[in-house]
């Protein structure tokens, strides 16, 4: 799940963010060449361009091809518009398909989604080509299956929104994660309406084409283009809601599924963000015991919170300058704070930044912030916040005033001090977006095979609360428990590797209430 700056919409960001594996950067390698036709088999082609651009070489053993189809804008209900927005319209949808030359026994392909809402599939599949050495998938999934990525509508290479400047970004990430004084609070109001007006006036009734039971349905016509009967996935965060959706809408059409970083899809907007705002306090409390226990790794110890706060506190009045002219202000500081927590091997990384801070170097804070946000060195972005907000908005039904948004941020300050007024202001991302919604579904996956739903007890992003709930909806759900910290767990340890390797390749359901434990 994706925390951001238009503010934490970005923050509950559909429970997602990329894999820990995977580095935020700009879109590489267009895979180009003829569009197939909805329905049609698409035609691949060669495109190791794509690993060189994004890696600077392509895995061992691993050939890329990649495709283009063509998917309706609007399904309608039962898979064809004869009404609405959209109608006869196509969407793009970007593939890459990774295969080993030491493929023996193909079962078929393994399709994936990282989260984000935002995040591109086919960079993701670039680096789960690595395999175990680089945190990407093991041999003995990659020797059975095709990894096949692919770009949801919207995002980055399948007709990718576009309508928020860098400007708008920088502002948005810089702002004041906490801004108390009202004409601060009014301020951030204003900014948010700009973004949506914008991209109103750009996207009109077209924005609700970008909700997740549209992508869900183009998931299905990227099953077909792969040639499977049924569908085999793993979907990270906001992928475990795009999987849900799937199993809902084609029960009968799942193989294996992996929802790896569970979303409760039944949350309303206020509600995720305040369990969100609660899996971030949680987790940075855990840095902090784990800075006082281990000082000499942890500069800021013993206290690491106070360090923390301190350091936002004091960006808020005198910003430090870096060499380029930047200012580390309290939101990029914030945004440091919140990317380091994606993994615990980044609470190092975070202890040192607000050491070095203090000491007057922004670069580190720079670093950590910019890899959250996917900001290059020449402060350009990629499109994911421009999807993630197009997304979000056109799934959330609910809508909270900028009134009642106000009052949450109080009252979250009081209960999650860090994170809690971030996620609330956060909310007029949609409040202040325009355009109809689609709400997805919310329901079980009746005739669904049992899906195996994975959550990590020290997650930040999609707080562990959500796994059982998520598993539950589905009727078909099998928890896998990671007792370890951040965001997603496969394939982090033997453990967790084993069974969901086994669950992929021989359809072995792990047993009932089977916990990892961190190491």
């Amino acid at each position: 799940m994706v925390l951001a700056g238009l503010a934490a919409v970005v923050l509950l960001t559909a429970g997602c963010t990329l894999p820990t594996f995977a580095p935020r950067v700009e879109s590489a390698g267009e895979p180009s060449g003829a569009v197939a036709a909805p329905g049609a088999a698409p035609t691949w082609r060669a495109c190791p361009e794509v690993a060189d651009q994004l890696v600077g070489r392509g895995a061992p053993d691993m050939r890329y091809e990649c495709a283009r189809i063509a998917v309706p804008r609007n399904w309608g209900t039962g898979g064809g518009a004869t009404a609405g927005p959209g109608t006869g319209e196509t969407f793009e949808i970007a593939l890459l398909r990774a295969r080993s030359t030491k493929q023996r026994d193909r079962i078929g392909s393994l399709v994936i989604n990282p989260g984000g809402p935002g995040g591109s599939g086919v960079d993701t599949a670039v680096f789960l080509s690595f395999g175990p050495a680089f945190g990407g998938l093991p041999s003995a999934v990659t020797e059975r299956f095709d990894i096949v990525g692919f770009d949801p509508r919207g995002v980055q290479r399948s007709s990718p929104v576009e309508c928020i400047s860098d400007g708008d970004l920088d502002a948005s990430f810089g702002y004041d994660p906490d801004p108390r004084a009202q004409e601060s609070f009014d301020g951030f109001v204003a900014l948010n309406q700009k973004v949506g007006q914008g991209c109103g006036a750009k996207y009109g009734d077209q924005l609700p084409l970008y909700g997740t039971e549209q992508a869900a349905r183009d998931m299905d016509a990227v099953r077909a283009a792969v040639g499977d009967d049924k569908l085999t996935y793993l979907g990270y965060s906001y992928g475990t809601l795009l999987g849900a959706t799937y199993a809902q809408l084609y029960p009968q059409r799942v193989r294996a599924l992996v929802l790896d970083g569970a979303i409760d899809p039944r949350q309303g907007p206020v509600a995720g963000s305040e369990s969100q705002a609660k899996g971030f306090e949680r987790a940075f409390t855990n840095f902090t015991k784990w800075c006082a226990a281990n000082a000499g790794r942890c500069p800021i110890a013993p206290d690491a919170r106070a360090a923390v706060t301190s350091a936002i506190d004091k960006a808020r009045v005198s910003p430090v300058r870096g060499a380029d002219g930047r200012e580390a202000t309290a939101g990029w500081v914030f945004y440091a704070v919140i990317s380091s927590l994606y993994t615990e091997q980044g609470w190092q990384e975070l202890a040192r930044a607000i050491e070095r801070l203090e000491g007057g170097d922004p670069k580190d804070v720079f670093r950590l912030a910019d890899s959250y946000a996917g900001r290059d060195s020449d402060g350009h972005y990629s499109n994911l916040f421009d999807a993630n907000l197009a997304v979000n908005c056109a799934d959330e039904d609910e809508k909270p005033s900028v009134t009642q948004i106000r009052q949450l941020q109080s009252q979250w300050r009081e209960k999650y001090p860090l994170f809690g007024p971030a996620l609330a202001v956060g909310l007029l991302g949609c409040a202040e977006w325009p355009g109809g919604r689609d709400p997805y579904p919310t329901g079980a996956a009746d005739g669904a095979p049992p899906i195996v739903v994975v959550g990590t007890t020290g997650d930040p992003a999609t707080p562990y609360e959500q796994t059982g709930a998520l598993a539950s909806m589905l009727g078909v759900g099998r928890v896998l428990t990671w007792e370890g910290e951040g965001h997603t767990a496969y394939p982090q340890t033997s453990c967790i590797t084993d069974a969901v390797d086994a669950y992929l390749i021989d359809l072995t359901v792990p047993r009932e209430g089977l916990r990892c434990p961190a190491r």
